[in-house]
């Protein structure tokens, strides 16, 4: 299984014009900046925002989603800033990853 290769098939099936350089620097900052850590069960965390990046690519959502979904818990459990999603995914995934930090259930 290729889990990048994967996800950008199925956003393909849908959006012909998606940016694919988007989706693929979000997954390598999100499995960088989760390196080394695991979930309760012992599995790689980033396998969570990989798996909530397909479900919204099945949901047929935009890139900016689906690159959020690849990046919600990193300013979350990482290091990582909100100013530097920023930096390197615009303002809107920047705004949707802090939306969706802020969020508690």
């Amino acid at each position: 299984m290729r889990p990048l290769e994967d996800l950008q098939q199925a956003l393909l099936a849908y959006d012909l014009d998606v940016d694919l350089d988007l989706i693929a620097g979000a997954y390598s900052f999100g499995k960088n900046a989760h390196d080394g850590q695991t979930r309760a069960n012992g599995q790689p965390y980033f396998a969570h925002p990989i798996r909530v990046a397909h479900i919204c690519a099945d949901m047929r959502l935009d890139q900016a989603t689906v690159a959020t979904a690849l990046l919600h818990d990193t300013v979350e459990d990482t290091p990582a800033t909100v100013e530097q999603i920023q930096e390197k995914f615009g303002d809107d995934v920047a705004a949707l990853v802090d939306g969706v930090t802020k969020l508690s259930i």
